[in-house]
């Protein structure tokens, strides 16, 4: 069971931890998506929820079967380190 939620209202993935919203959001278009941006609030910040949020979110990108474009330097830096995501990648 997975924490993060998508909300395709708001183009992002999001996870909440402590009232506060940790998120990577979107772009969506023919079967890929593209990560832009991530942000873990300052409160959340040094606690690993920006690994676990990427995670969680690659996680049902592949259960989606979509392919990734990794714009977002925390998204490439986090598939980068974890190379069993690397396949995602388009």
């Amino acid at each position: 069971m997975t924490d993060v939620r998508n909300n395709p209202a708001k183009k992002r993935y999001e996870l909440d931890v402590e009232g506060h919203i940790a998120a990577t959001y979107y772009e969506l278009s023919d079967g890929v998506i593209t990560f832009v941006h991530t942000e873990v609030p300052e409160a959340l910040g040094g606690r690993g929820i920006g690994s676990k949020l990427i995670k969680e979110t690659l996680d049902q990108v592949r259960a989606a079967g979509l392919k990734v474009i990794a714009q977002c330097p925390f998204v490439k830096a986090y598939i980068g380190k974890h190379q069993e995501y690397a396949d995602l990648l388009k």
